[in-house]
């Protein structure tokens, strides 16, 4: 493969993974991202693939149920800064609810996560 073709497919797949997480963000009801303007799609595309390794993890290999996951969404709704997710992006998404407690007021926003 020549460079050109797949610098192409590396957009392509981008364009991809940014359209699934955008419809993965507005079916979950998760907020938009904050952050400098060239981080927030990359930021999404973080949260999205750590959210739902997380999900796989906890929920369908692990022992939580719904209720469990309920009260982690919550939080993670509540983490708005792009680059945090971004700075998480290799973590393993059964290391989010650990990840979540140690996040700082400089990575959550001020809005109500409860709307």
């Amino acid at each position: 493969m020549d460079t050109e073709s797949k610098e192409a497919w590396i957009a392509a797949k981008r364009a991809e993974e940014q359209q699934v997480a955008a419809e993965w963000a507005e079916q979950f009801d998760m907020p938009p991202l904050d952050g400098p303007e060239k981080a927030l799609a990359w930021g999404e595309r973080s949260r999205h693939q750590l959210v739902t390794a997380a999900y796989s993890a906890l929920v369908s290999e692990g022992t939580w149920d719904e209720a469990d996951w309920a009260v982690l969404e919550d939080k993670i709704r509540t983490v708005d800064r792009a680059g945090w997710w971004i700075d998480q992006r290799d973590a393993e998404g059964s290391d989010l609810p650990e990840l979540l407690d140690a996040a700082t007021s400089d990575d959550t926003g001020t809005e109500n996560p409860f709307r």
